[in-house]
């Protein structure tokens, strides 16, 4: 993108309240975006060069959508907790490992988007958050689901391709929980917790690519339970 071309959006911008600087080859905040903070409630900077996150994306409190996927990002700041209008979090295809338990603060957040990243631990900060209905953390590093992950209010979570092989059986108790995506994760059939099948309000459960055939899952006790709750919502589609 030319300096004309950008120039024009940031023109736009002024007027709209939404900048997209995507594949701008960007790697640091400049004076022109800073300029906007109070007014921006759409930042979209997605396929460029930014290694780190400056602190000043804490002086953006108006943002509702913020779009960092496919940058270089190792690590994110703990002023994104001032963040407190977004609804829409997007930093999938980074190489983030560790995620700011300020994002607690983040009481409106919808949409969280941090799959294709380096992430070990469960991001638990998220747990609480009344208001947000998806949850993505594929392609991550995962390998347990704890306990207090039942604190989730997510509709969706997608947990595909980590290295999970644990995951608690309180986790049925997510109050909103309706679609669980575990496909090629490391899970024996016997890390399957019944009572996501027996006692919950999973009617998607995702789980090809682990270490068991999908014809053992259908002998799971509870199956029939599950499978009751999948019908059902397939009836509602059509």
């Amino acid at each position: 993108m030319g300096n004309s071309a950008v120039k024009r959006h940031y023109e736009t911008a002024e007027k709209t309240a939404t900048l997209k600087l995507s594949q701008c080859k960007l790697d640091k905040f400049t004076r022109k975006l800073h300029d906007l903070a109070p007014t921006l409630r759409t930042l979209d900077l997605s396929e460029n060069n930014f290694a780190t996150l400056p602190d000043e994306i804490g002086d953006f409190a108006q943002l509702k959508q913020l779009n960092f996927s496919h940058n270089r990002l190792t690590a994110l700041p703990g002023t994104l907790g001032a963040l407190e209008k977004l609804e829409n979090l997007n930093f999938a295809a980074n190489q983030i490992r560790l995620v700011p338990s300020s994002l607690a603060n983040l009481r409106h957040l919808k949409q969280v988007n941090l799959s294709d990243n380096q992430i070990f631990d469960f991001p638990l900060m998220f747990c609480g958050l009344r208001h947000l209905d998806v949850l993505d953390l594929s392609k991550n590093r995962l390998t347990v689901v704890p306990d207090a992950a039942s604190g989730l209010h997510v509709v969706e979570l997608n947990l595909n391709q980590n290295q999970i092989a644990t995951i608690s059986e309180k986790l049925a108790g997510c109050p909103r929980l309706k679609t669980l995506r575990l496909e090629e994760n490391c899970l024996q059939l016997n890390s399957i917790p019944l009572k996501i099948l027996k006692d919950s309000k999973v009617s998607v459960l995702a789980l090809e690519g682990n270490l068991f055939e999908m014809k053992q899952f259908a002998d799971l006790d509870g199956y029939d339970a599950y499978m009751e709750r999948y019908t059902a919502v397939k009836k509602k589609m059509f």
